[in-house]
């Protein structure tokens, strides 16, 4: 009987603790110009996305790659072109590989990283806050550096912006 008692009281006991459920604050760092926004870390599947347009490009999979782009696109290439759109993109691609041919160079790159940011979220809704933001670097053959930011938006790219370094000369 004694036994029977001491399960009944570890039992209630044990149903009546209860775990709260942690309201952990978001991790964020950084700040944003004229914004009371910081920046937080975005997702994997923001990362994947990136990954599959990068290997559409490597490969000249344009059919898939415009399919990641979407419609009124923002597109900075780093020599000034602008496209708004999968089709200009793909066309200002097929254009800088065809040079690189004619040049006798390789059409190849290692990314050297890729992370998924995004900033925390405004009252008024900030452009920024679409989708996700991911930093790319990327290594060129001849030792060109090209960073890039790719915002995605539900599967698409939106906004991308690329930068340039030569090589360091000694």
């Amino acid at each position: 009987m004694k036994k029977i008692i001491y399960l009944i009281a570890g039992l209630f006991i044990f149903s009546a603790c209860q775990t709260t459920p942690c309201e952990c604050e978001k991790s964020t760092s950084g700040f944003i110009t004229g914004s009371d926004q910081s920046v937080m870390l975005g997702s994997d599947e923001s990362i994947e996305i990136f990954k599959t347009i990068d290997a559409a490009w490597q490969s000249r999979d344009y059919e898939t790659l415009k399919g990641l782009i979407a419609d009124e696109a923002t597109l900075r290439f780093e020599d000034g072109t602008f496209a708004t759109n999968g089709d200009e993109f793909v066309e200002k691609i097929e254009s800088d590989y065809q040079e690189s041919v004619e040049n006798g160079e390789e059409w190849a790159w290692v990314i050297n990283y890729a992370f998924s940011a995004k900033p925390t979220k405004t009252e008024e809704g900030a452009p920024n806050e679409r989708g996700e933001w991911i930093s790319a670097q990327f290594t060129s053959p001849k030792d060109e550096v090209w960073i890039e930011w790719y915002q995605i938006e539900d599967g698409k790219l939106i906004n991308w912006i690329s930068a340039k370094s030569d090589p360091i000369k000694e």
